[in-house]
């Protein structure tokens, strides 16, 4: 058990360092781009670039992560990230960097970094506990918060050793998260886990994954999942807007910390607690508060409100999101780890790009003139939280808050998914490789071993020898 533990201690600081150097550059490039254009609409093409690409490849990378070693698409995934970054240094070295070069190497990274997710989901479970999963779940997504924070070192580091310091630290953290990768030694099982039946197609190995959530009662977790992740992708899309309609530039960038700093506070708490036992109930209480708290960003325009219901929100972030995945990582056999949680991933943020290109248009022509002076919302909804320039996007958000409390409320009064929290998870049949029998009931004879490669989902391998 303390070699597993070391095991997945040295997956997860690969992970830290390769997380905050890609964050780093991401950002860096992306004011990089502003700068050099000054338009807002190839700045948010940047944030396209890092999107889409890999919410297209995913289910792709949950075949291949189940078809192929694991550990080894880890090293490629890290190196091919490194690749472009080291193109894009030769590029500035040359200065000859132009805004395509940026578009063409986030969306590299963006594909790598897709793959690079889809290993470490599907290789969690066979190395931790089930009853530590969702301990493992909760550190793993540390490193989300530490990617809201890296404005902060972002913009100090791009006034010091400017935009080629910037990417050779990048370099530098690749290697050192693939030299950690390579000196962890990993058992087989984990790696290249047993039991893979051959897909009759491409097309079949693609909706593997869908046919195993709808099978195993998971297809309705994963819809709650898509609108819970809706609902923050608007907060996200609008959130500065709505702080910069009241405050400067530099209470922004507190603020923004101060929410990054609840994230981070949630993923070491759920790291610490493991998250509810009961997940489904324990997910819905967790996304109701985090309703509450995103409907209070839009009641006033009050900096000190927007300190305490930031970081309210994204503090129950990790709880919702670990919880949806251990339930999937213990209801899922080892060798279709990769695809299902991969299809889950892509069906769970497909509405976040309509929530990028809607959002925002939303606020600005039809809630904002609402709520101008003399707007047919001002008797009404303006009475609650005022009227003038932002109100029309705190509008959104406290619209967006009561949704998430109502959905909070209907997941868990569908008794299809409390009965989650309570039936024994079960492996499909169609995936389930045969037990070996037993040995003749002879004195001093022992049981016959398990037959290779039989399914052993939600607990970690034997050590290796």
């Amino acid at each position: 058990m303390r070699a597993d533990a070391l095991r997945f201690a040295g997956i997860w600081s690969a992970e830290l360092v390769s997380v905050i150097g890609s964050s780093l550059t991401g950002f860096v490039l992306s004011v990089w781009v502003y700068q050099e254009s000054g338009s807002e609409t190839q700045f948010a093409l940047t944030m396209l670039c890092a999107t889409l690409p890999g919410l297209l490849i995913t289910p792709f990378s949950g075949v291949i992560v189940d078809r192929f070693d694991r550990k080894r698409v880890l090293v490629l995934s890290d190196c091919g990230a490194a690749l472009s970054t080291a193109a894009l240094l030769l590029v500035v070295q040359a200065q000859g960097l132009a805004v395509w070069h940026v578009y063409l190497a986030t969306a590299v990274g963006a594909v790598c970094g897709t793959f690079h997710l889809t290993v470490y989901q599907a290789m969690t479970p066979l190395l931790v506990p089930e009853r530590h999963l969702g301990r493992a779940n909760g550190l793993m997504q540390a490193t989300w918060g530490l990617q809201i924070a890296a404005p902060v070192a972002a913009g100090t580091l791009l006034e010091v050793v400017g935009v080629r310091g910037v990417l050779l630290l990048d370099l530098l953290s690749f290697a050192v998260a693939t030299a950690v990768v390579l000196a962890t030694r990993l058992p087989r099982a984990v790696t290249r886990p047993e039991g893979v039946a051959v897909a009759p197609s491409l097309g079949a190995d693609l909706l593997f994954g869908l046919r195993h959530l709808r099978r195993g009662g998971l297809l309705p977790l994963v819809v709650v999942s898509a609108a819970f992740n809706l609902a923050f992708a608007v907060a996200g899309v609008l959130v500065r807007p709505l702080i910069l309609s009241f405050a400067g530039p530099a209470t922004l960038g507190v603020l923004v910390f101060a929410g990054g700093a609840g994230l981070f506070a949630g993923s070491l708490v759920m790291g610490a607690w493991g998250g509810p036992r009961r997940r489904i109930a324990g997910m819905s209480l967790f996304m109701g508060i985090g309703g509450i708290a995103l409907a209070a960003h839009g009641l006033s325009p009050s900096v000190a409100l927007i300190a305490v219901a930031a970081p309210a929100f994204l503090f129950v972030l990790p709880v919702v999101n670990g919880c949806v995945t251990t339930v999937l990582q213990t209801r899922t056999e080892n060798e279709a780890l990769g695809r299902v949680l991969a299809t889950a991933r892509t069906l769970g943020q497909c509405a976040m790009p309509v929530a990028y290109l809607s959002a925002a248009p939303a606020a600005e022509h039809l809630t904002g003139p609402w709520l101008m002076p003399g707007g047919v919302l001002t008797g009404s909804a303006g009475e609650l939280i005022g009227t003038g320039p932002g109100r029309g996007t705190a509008l959104i958000f406290l619209i967006d808050g009561l949704l998430l409390v109502v959905l909070a409320i209907t997941t868990y009064a569908r008794p299809r998914l409390r009965r989650l929290d309570h039936e024994a998870p079960e492996v499909p049949e169609a995936s389930k490789v045969p037990e070996a029998p037993e040995a003749p009931d002879v004195p001093g004879a022992s049981k016959v071993p398990e037959a290779p490669g039989a399914v052993r989902a939600r607990t970690a391998p034997d050590p290796a020898p």
